[in-house]
């Protein structure tokens, strides 16, 4: 997760300076198709995988469109922001899928679920407050306790 956040934020303060941020997205999900056919070529070779026409074009949908529309909203939306409340509206994702699942799903709130959804936004709070040493040996330290 950390690997992924971190190329997250890379990718943002990237694209950032992009002017057209739908035209950049659309170009990144060009490079990426090739990587994904051969990944799906392989296993399909290994007999590891089955292709559902429904579950294809739910795929489709959700990585295509859905994800290619949030990442063009989200840059229109980075251009006004700075990297640090960038990165806290970032941060601020996760929670609120995790939020959506207890409400919606039906997940259990557990403090797994509280400590991971609170302290990476309370961190990056933090760091911008220039506190974020001592409140995460305090996080860490009560959740220890």
């Amino acid at each position: 997760m950390l690997v992924a956040g971190v190329a997250w934020g890379l990718y943002s303060l990237r694209g950032r300076g992009q002017g057209d941020a739908v035209a950049t997205n659309a170009a990144s999900f060009a490079r990426a198709l090739p990587l994904s056919i051969a990944a799906w070529a392989a296993a399909a070779l290994l007999g590891v995988t089955r292709l559902d026409p429904t579950g294809a074009r739910l795929a489709l949908a959700s990585g295509a469109v859905a994800s290619g529309l949030g990442y063009a909203v989200w840059y229109a939306a980075l251009r006004g922001l700075s990297a640090t409340p960038a990165a806290i509206v970032q941060l601020s994702a996760a929670p609120l899928a995790a939020a959506g699942a207890v409400v919606f799903l039906g997940e259990s709130f557990s403090p797994r679920l509280r400590t991971a959804s609170v302290l990476p936004i309370v961190l990056s709070i933090c760091g911008r407050a220039g506190a974020c040493a001592s409140a995460a040996a305090r996080a860490i330290g009560a959740r220890e306790r």
